[in-house]
């Protein structure tokens, strides 16, 4: 058997926060940790998370696993025991739990509409299409990919201690998106916006978000090309 280690809370009948032992089967060692937690939900009915695609497309349900974020659907048990035997799903951390697994991404959705994640061109809009070349379309690789799952933002130091200013690594990578794409008119201030102390510069490099993210993406790397584009801006 899998030992499991589950976090839970329901402020309406919990003092405080605890984690619940149970136990799995091994056959669940090579299923993903989604699986496991729909199996011990039929154990305690009360348990709860989020999920819905199950395919690593929505990004639902994003959690704190053996101490690394990840999605629970494409998480496989075993790459996350390791030889522990012992998995540990805990919420994602940084975020205030509503109950169990469950967070408020509240303030992460209101960062990510700070960076106003919308074409913006005030131009008369064609009849087909507004045309890039392979070139153009070719920069937006590794940006456009975001699901907004989270995982990048809660796993990042600089946003626990700042997240009220600092934008966090999914915010920003979601800017970078629309700062390098060619139809967008407003380039110029989309990185007036980001330059001050914390939006963008509270970043310390600790490479978190980009050692977690499902998707293999680096939010890390497009935090450092938003201050290179910066400096082209500025020279």
């Amino acid at each position: 058997m899998i030992n499991v280690q589950v976090y839970r809370y329901n402020p309406e009948q919990d003092v405080a926060p605890y984690m619940q032992s149970l136990t799995l089967p091994e056959d669940y060692r090579n299923r993903m940790v989604l699986d496991a937690l729909e199996y011990l939900r039929q154990i305690d009915a009360t348990l709860a998370y989020r999920r819905s695609c199950r395919e690593g497309v929505c990004g639902s349900d994003g959690m704190n696993i053996n101490g690394k974020n990840a999605l629970a659907c494409i998480k496989p048990v075993d790459e996350a025991i390791g030889a522990s035997n012992q998995l540990i799903i805990r919420p994602l951390p940084g975020m205030p739990v509503i109950r169990d697994l469950v967070v408020d991404q509240s303030l992460f959705f209101e960062q990510y509409r700070r960076v106003k994640p919308w074409l913006i061109n005030h131009e008369a809009a064609p009849a087909i299409e507004r045309r890039q070349s392979p070139e153009e379309r070719e920069q937006l690789d590794g940006l456009y990919e975001c699901i907004l799952c989270g995982c990048c933002t809660s796993q990042c130091p600089s946003w626990w201690w700042n997240p009220e200013k600092y934008l966090g690594p999914a915010a920003l990578l979601q800017s970078l998106r629309f700062i390098l794409d060619s139809r967008d008119q407003a380039r110029e201030q989309r990185l007036t916006d980001l330059d001050d102390p914390f939006s963008l510069f509270r970043c310390r490099s600790i490479g978190n978000c980009s050692w977690v993210c499902p998707k293999g993406l680096n939010p890390m790397g497009a935090i450092g090309r938003i201050r290179r584009e910066m400096m082209r801006e500025s020279n």
